[in-house]
């Protein structure tokens, strides 16, 4: 029997990418706070385009993307002839790595980065390098000695994917400042939009000509069913990115959706304040029952559970009462749970069984005892 083509090098170390959960067997009315999405949904406005678009769905869409992009630029200071638009964020890492990385080149991702990167630099040939956090903070100085003269490009969320945790400007100088030319340092920004008044580390876009930018409207904009991320970089880079982008990669409806939601100002306003709000007061009711967090900037908090057993066995109670949160352990965190910041009942209920939860295992404790 004839044999199946043999991929290249690299293809099959990739793991495949596994979602967040969004059903439980045998419950109809489940809770999901798995995929860091937001609870209230798209604005209004992104809705109506959307649903306008589809008296269009006949005709191709623009291969220039230039009135998202220069939304876009209006709505953040930015020159629109560096911004590239992209199915989510993730085609623009796509991109970079295909652009930037190859056999025998090398990636940098930290130990508990988004499994995108890892899996980018695989698809591209390269050679994906994880690097040491600093309790489950990007380490500056692990990534500058991580880095040969085989690296390419260097990854960090920021805020970042599953921890929640920043790196401050000072730090991400400092990082810029010191990295080769040669070496493609990227700012994921999927998460900046929760974080009140930063914007994702444009000034070091503008500064340093190896420094990209990337952002996501699937988060706060509410569009992760719709896919539409965004890049920003010096215009050689852009360049370079723009001749790997299929001329129709993003949709009309895409388009118009996007457009909509970033220009809805206050609709963004809202989901911020009240993401900020309920975060706290979720990280505050988990602490209550002895469950900790490092302080999160993004849509979600990461609770740290005494061990693997109890984040597990709190997962699964969970599920049980129509709860659905996020396991970890694939992010070198299985003493962990991610919780998504979801309206205030979800963060409510998620909260008083976690509370259930920690006190029947202190009541079999003093049983056991």
């Amino acid at each position: 029997m004839p044999k199946a083509p043999k991929p290249q090098p690299g293809i099959m170390d990739i793991e495949l990418y596994v979602g967040g959960a969004s059903t439980v067997d045998g419950v109809a009315n489940v809770i999901k706070l798995s995929s860091n999405e937001n609870p209230w949904g798209p604005s209004e406005k992104a809705v109506e385009a959307f649903q306008r678009a589809a008296h269009e769905l006949h005709r191709y869409p623009g291969t220039d993307h230039a009135s998202l992009r220069a939304a876009i630029g209006e709505v953040h200071g930015l020159d629109p002839e560096r911004i590239i638009c992209g199915v989510g964020s993730d085609e623009i890492i796509t991109f970079l790595c295909q652009a930037y990385a190859g056999p025998g080149d090398e990636v940098i991702h930290t130990e508990h980065g988004f499994s995108m990167y890892r899996i980018s630099a695989l698809a591209a040939g390269a050679k994906p390098v994880e690097v040491p956090e600093r309790d489950r903070v990007v380490d500056v100085d692990a990534i500058l000695a991580g880095v040969t003269r085989k690296t390419r490009l260097v990854f960090i969320a920021n805020p970042a994917n599953p921890t929640g945790t920043m790196v401050g400007k000072k730090e991400l100088g400092r990082l810029a400042e010191a990295l080769p030319s040669h070496v493609v340092l990227v700012l994921d920004g999927a998460y900046a939009e929760f974080v009140d008044g930063f914007d994702g580390g444009v000034a070091l876009v503008d500064k340093y000509p190896n420094v990209v930018m990337t952002r996501t409207f699937s988060k706060i904009y509410g569009l992760g069913g719709l896919r539409i991320g965004w890049g920003y970089a010096q215009r050689e880079v852009i360049d370079v990115l723009n001749r790997l982008r299929g001329p129709f990669n993003l949709s009309t409806a895409q388009l118009a959706a996007a457009e909509a939601a970033v220009r809805d100002r206050a609709h963004v306003e809202r989901c911020r304040s009240e993401n900020s709000r309920l975060r706290a007061w979720l990280a505050g009711a988990l602490a209550g029952h002895g469950v900790p967090s490092d302080t999160s900037s993004a849509n979600f908090v990461l609770a740290r559970f005494g061990t693997p057993e109890e984040a597990g066995a709190c997962d699964e109670y969970l599920r049980s009462e129509g709860v659905i949160v996020r396991r970890v352990a694939g992010y070198k965190l299985p003493d962990c749970l991610r919780i998504t910041v979801g309206d205030e009942a979800s963060c409510r209920r998620v909260a008083h069984l976690i509370g259930l939860f920690k006190g029947a295992g202190s009541e079999k404790d003093k049983n056991d005892g």
